[in-house]
């Protein structure tokens, strides 16, 4: 129960502050100097907290008005919407590091964070249960913020007024945010169906362990575009830098691909064993995962980034929301048919086919632009 409110309440959590990390780190990357960045960085905490609150209020409200299959989910619904807060802080806490090109410090917040997240989730879920697990959750982000706010070097009574906070810098934000939001739900709306379809609890959590080494690979990519976005973004229309960037990227992720694929394949049965025999049933789904997984190595984390990078946040978004809607319509006709393995080729399938998506519509941007200049 906590997982199925914990999932829709997570793929709400990239549009914590209506987008607005995600507009400071790329309008940040344009800035040239610290005090234009620290000033962007509060205008930024400040909008948006009160937006993050109004959309805490927001799932409150609704969380009265849908109908929940399971009993207690509003609760942990309504206790897991605080987790957008402190997330939100430490996202841009993280982004203004980056623009800083800290990016030592910025390791030491992904592993004090993820440090933390496992001490608190260990020792809360074990004396309070599903309750503890929930509030474990939140712990994490707050104290990380707290712990590294000051590393930032700000100085929050000196500021100044940038025009670059106009409405196409909310715009960007909040399309890049709404599409975050639509990716996520591209690996969390799989758990919804199971659970509103099958009513049942337990497939619910299979697919959610057996779904836990395929996606948490994905640190991988997202790990060399952390560290890149902002020296891309700066270096967006630099033709021959971006092509080399491209080929050296894809290079590596392929023979990556390629030997993830292998050693899976002859140790799948072991790997799933470490979670619980129980899901050695479930092998080929995890299989066909891990597979869809490298489409978005490849491709996906690549592209979608170099899309938000030329300021298109937007078509990142219409290409999620069209995978969203054929993941809904594939997943209503497989999970019943083939329950879990249903579900995972549709995931899999979709991680390809945005991916591939997103790579051709940014060679027509990018193409384009060299053309008419």
């Amino acid at each position: 129960m906590v997982l199925f409110a914990y999932n829709i309440v997570c793929f709400l959590i990239p549009i914590s502050g209506f987008g607005l990390p995600q507009s400071l780190l790329r309008y940040g990357a344009l800035l040239n100097t610290k005090e234009e960045k620290d000033s962007l960085f509060v205008y930024v905490l400040k909008k948006g907290l009160l937006a993050t609150v109004f959309l805490i209020f927001l799932i409150i409200v609704f969380s009265f008005l849908i109908p929940l299959n399971f009993p207690n989910t509003q609760t942990y619904i309504i206790t897991l919407s605080f987790i957008l807060i402190p997330t939100f802080i430490f996202e841009i806490i993280r982004a203004q590091l980056r623009l800083n090109h800290n990016n030592k410090t910025f390791a030491y917040t992904e592993i004090t964070h993820s440090l933390l997240l496992l001490f608190s989730v260990l020792f809360l879920s074990y004396f309070f249960k599903e309750t503890g697990y929930a509030i474990a959750l939140l712990i994490p982000s707050l104290l990380t913020s707290l712990l590294f706010i000051k590393k930032l070097n700000i100085d929050f009574n000196k500021t100044i007024t940038l025009p670059i906070t106009d409405t196409d810098f909310w715009k960007y934000g909040f399309f890049a945010s709404l599409s975050n939001v639509a990716t996520q739900l591209l690996f969390s709306i799989d758990l919804i169906v199971i659970g509103y379809l099958l009513s049942n609890t337990e497939l619910i959590t299979s697919y959610r362990y057996i779904s836990i080494v395929p996606f948490s690979l994905l640190f991988l990519p997202r790990a060399f575009i952390t560290t890149d976005f902002v020296a891309f973004t700066e270096k967006i229309y630099d033709k021959q830098y971006i092509f080399n960037y491209i080929k050296s990227y894809m290079s590596f992720f392929f023979l990556v691909s390629v030997l993830l694929l292998i050693f899976c394949s002859l140790f799948a049965n072991q790997i799933i064993a470490i979670l619980d025999d129980s899901f050695l049933q479930y092998s080929s789904s995890f299989l066909i995962l891990v597979f869809g997984v490298t489409g978005i190595f490849i491709f996906r984390g690549l592209f979608g980034n170099l899309l938000s990078s030329i300021g298109k946040a937007h078509v990142n978004y219409h290409i999620a929301s069209f995978g969203l809607l054929i993941n809904i319509v594939s997943n209503y006709y497989l999970i019943p048919k083939y329950g879990i393995l249903g579900a995972s080729i549709t995931t899999a399938s979709l991680m390809w086919m945005t991916g591939i998506l997103s790579a051709l519509i940014f060679w027509g941007y990018y193409r384009n632009y060299f053309l008419k200049n």
